[in-house]
């Protein structure tokens, strides 16, 4: 049996890039500036703060808490922020002993935020018209380190 404590952010990292990856994967120009209403944030502009929340979950390992809006940038540039971002934090935290925060606290905050989004950015290809598909995400090969576009093939998906 596991451990229920035993819980790695550097594999909480790899789930939000594989399931980043399967949401934003073959999404189509458009997809970027879609509004589903009147008081909705666009694709974009959810990826870009979920850009935004890595690079704050960074600087909280790093010691230099800062928090930055950055106006988004287009889609394939923010798509390059994101995994960027995933690397650079897992990178961090393959080389930091001990963080200036609970390992809880950073899972809580922006990782646990930026998940939040992408599910909502996967909503949005489905109410778009153009959607990712599901998957069986309790049986994918999601491997501490890899965080960037170079993904393992869905063992089991579905509509």
């Amino acid at each position: 049996m596991a451990n229920p404590n035993d819980i790695s952010l550097r594999h909480a990292l790899a789930t939000l890039g594989y399931r980043g990856n399967r949401a934003l994967r073959g999404a189509p120009a458009e997809f970027a500036e879609f509004k589903a209403g009147t008081t909705t944030r666009t694709p974009v502009a959810i990826l870009a703060h979920v850009g935004d929340l890595l690079d704050w979950a960074l600087s909280i390992v790093s010691g230099k808490q800062a928090w930055n809006n950055a106006k988004p940038l287009p889609w394939d540039q923010e798509v390059a922020r994101f995994f960027t971002a995933l690397e650079a934090l897992d990178r961090r935290l393959t080389t930091t002993e001990t963080l200036p925060c609970s390992a809880n606290q950073l899972f809580q905050g922006p990782m646990a935020d930026a998940l939040t989004h992408i599910g909502q950015i996967s909503m949005l290809r489905r109410l778009s018209g153009h959607p990712a598909g599901g998957e069986n995400f309790f049986i994918a090969e999601i491997t501490e380190g890899r965080v960037g576009t170079d993904q393992a093939k869905p063992i089991r998906e579905f509509d």
